[in-house]
């Protein structure tokens, strides 16, 4: 899709979005998702992405991102403005999910929502064995200096869009590079990708 290649899950995510859909980016980094869906699939793509830096990095490659943060700029987007709503590997970093993923299905008609499982059997393993916080390729900061303030697993997340009554359109786990069964998938998955709506 591009001269770079795509994370594993934006590339998952890249290979379902329908050509010429509306999509908003939320938490978009440099805008590589945004950028591949807009050469390949001619996607009118929008994002909202809380670091300047990258949003300059994004602006720089033609790309209408702002400056933003999930937790609150999500409600200024009106009802179902977007076919899709995407948030990749920013879940854990916000200080309510299950609001803003409320949002994301307000927002969109449907919304991927990617995230690490902390329920991985390395970190498991790191916790029982050396009594410390995991660090991982796809968690790779301290405990002290991660983003991260939610630990999300995939049952977690199953579980709330059982509560919330949400759909499941689609779901695919990666294990390093790779997708991998769904057999297990709190235990074996590092990475969950979720389709929803409402």
């Amino acid at each position: 899709m591009s001269s770079t290649p795509l994370r594993p899950d934006l590339a998952l995510i890249a290979r379902t979005v329908a050509s010429g859909a509306r999509v908003l980016d939320v938490g978009c980094g440099d805008g590589a998702l945004m950028a591949a869906l807009r050469d390949a699939k001619q996607v009118d793509a929008r994002g909202l992405e809380i670091d300047a830096g990258n949003v300059a990095a994004a602006v720089s490659r033609g790309l209408s991102v702002v400056q933003g943060d999930a937790d609150i700029d999500l409600a200024w987007y009106p009802d179902q403005s977007f076919d899709y709503a995407i948030l990749s590997q920013t879940l854990q970093t916000t200080l309510r999910p299950d609001r803003v993923v409320e949002e994301l299905l307000r927002i969109g008609r449907q919304a991927f929502v990617s995230f690490p499982n902390f329920a991985h059997w390395r970190g498991r393993l790191s916790l029982m064995w050396g009594g410390r916080m995991p660090v991982t390729r796809l968690l790779p900061d301290t405990w002290y200096d991660t983003l991260n303030i939610h630990h999300v697993t995939v049952d977690d997340f199953r579980a709330l869009v059982k509560d919330r009554g949400w759909v499941i359109d689609g779901q695919w786990f990666l294990k390093g590079d790779r997708e991998t069964t769904h057999a297990n998938a709190n235990l074996f998955a590092e990475h969950a990708v979720f389709l929803l709506r409402r």
